[in-house]
């Protein structure tokens, strides 16, 4: 049985999400902390299996609280926010930071269009992270920068490889900021991300990611060239496709049918980039949960690119990477913290 405990100071949201969680027969809600500290000392005391966090709360803020809880009593925490305010998409990434696993959509009634799919990503999520094993968090420390290397206007034409690629899912956010964090301003290729995330919260993320790293973070415009330096995720609602024009890759952006429920989805993402790049792609999977990415990288390995995943060991949710490595779609696990070097090696390598 999953036993939940609910921080959220509004009493309404409070009890929809009871009346959501207590339909599933694998789920029992234990206690509803109004604030973020009762939240605090309700984990301490009762030891959900899970918790489920609003992030604007009184006394301590979901921040703060996530903080607490992830130095303590670790267990495993979703989000449940707002993604309309600025603020608080920002808090709810630092959040992410301090150990939350994943951040989902506040539900907004029974009558709303798209209550079925929130109640239905919601149950699902708590599902898989309550299935997390957790540890204790040591304080962090901040991530060594590399030396910058300054990019020439044709630094890409000095490396064999032309692009990077990126797909994950739950999971995802933490791995592309140990990522990008380890990355140096003049990387001399531009990254490109497909991330499942719940639609509304990509822009935060891209706020967050541009605060942890020193590369440009932003998201995809349809047409856009890609340049070296920059990283480009792809917007809510559409599939992040690669073509080129001349000697130059651009962004397209699809709006197009879900694949594998998905749009964003990795799969139609990698395999554009097994099209057009070949043997000049660096495609990635990372963190996620199902199989979503799993059958471009093949194509991108089949063309002759490199292709890598996050080591399942280190992964939130290895769903992603397991099917790949099922597929035998990879040339190389990489754990978490050498993810970033990995990719230096790569663009070092075969200047």
């Amino acid at each position: 049985m999953i036993r939940i405990l609910i921080a959220e100071d509004s009493n309404v949201v409070a009890l929809l999400l009871k009346a959501i969680f207590s339909k599933e027969p694998d789920m029992e809600v234990v206690g509803h902390a109004c604030n973020g500290r009762e939240a605090v000392e309700m984990t301490r005391a009762l030891k959900p299996s899970l918790v489920t966090m609003d992030i604007r709360m009184p006394v301590l803020d979901g921040f703060e609280a996530t903080r607490e809880i992830m130095s303590g009593t670790v267990t495993p925490i979703v989000v449940i926010s707002s993604s309309v305010d600025d603020e608080e998409l920002r808090t709810t990434f630092r959040a992410i930071e301090e150990g939350a696993l994943a951040v989902i959509e506040k539900p907004r009634g029974v009558g709303h269009p798209d209550f079925e799919a929130i109640r239905s990503e919601l149950v699902n999520t708590v599902r898989a992270m309550a299935e997390v094993k957790l540890v204790r968090r040591l304080p962090r420390r901040p991530p060594v920068q590399p030396d910058a290397v300054p990019v020439a206007p044709d630094a890409q034409e000095q490396h064999r490889f032309e692009l990077v690629a990126l797909g994950c899912s739950t999971g995802g956010p933490q791995a592309l900021h140990a990522l990008l964090a380890g990355l140096p301003a003049g990387f001399p290729l531009p990254i490109a991300i497909v991330q499942h995330i719940s639609p509304g919260f990509v822009g935060g993320m891209v706020t967050w990611l541009s605060d942890q790293c020193p590369l440009i973070v932003k998201l995809a415009e349809d047409d856009e060239p890609l340049r070296a330096g920059t990283v480009y995720l792809a917007p809510d609602g559409y599939h992040l496709l690669i073509k080129r024009a001349g000697r130059t890759l651009r962004a397209l952006l699809d709006g197009g049918t879900a694949v594998n429920l998905f749009r964003p989805s990795a799969t139609p993402f990698l395999q554009s980039v097994a099209r057009i790049c070949g043997t000049k792609a660096i495609a990635g999977v990372l963190s996620g949960m199902g199989a979503d990415g799993a059958c471009g990288l093949l194509e991108v390995r089949r063309a002759g690119g490199h292709t890598f995943v996050q080591d399942p060991d280190s992964c939130v949710v290895a769903g992603m990477p397991n099917s790949a490595i099922a597929m035998n779609a990879v040339d190389k696990i990489v754990g978490l913290e050498s993810l970033a070097l990995h990719l230096q090696r790569l663009t070092r390598e075969n200047a």
